[in-house]
């Protein structure tokens, strides 16, 4: 992806235990930090990467 359209897309999120997270399916923030997960180099989605803008509800 490339930064030429910054400001113009939307966050999507189902992670409700986020603070920012907005009626079950948006994010309130206005830009999201991804993460490369430390140490992992597998290719799979799910162990590559993660938010780095997370914080918990709580």
């Amino acid at each position: 992806m490339s930064g030429k359209r910054a400001g113009t897309q939307t966050i999507g999120c189902r992670v409700t235990s986020c603070r920012y997270n907005s009626e079950g399916s948006g994010c309130s923030l206005s830009k999201i930090e991804v993460e490369p997960s430390p140490n992992c180099h597998s290719g799979e989605a799910c162990d590559e990467s993660l938010c780095g803008s997370y914080v918990s509800r709580n």
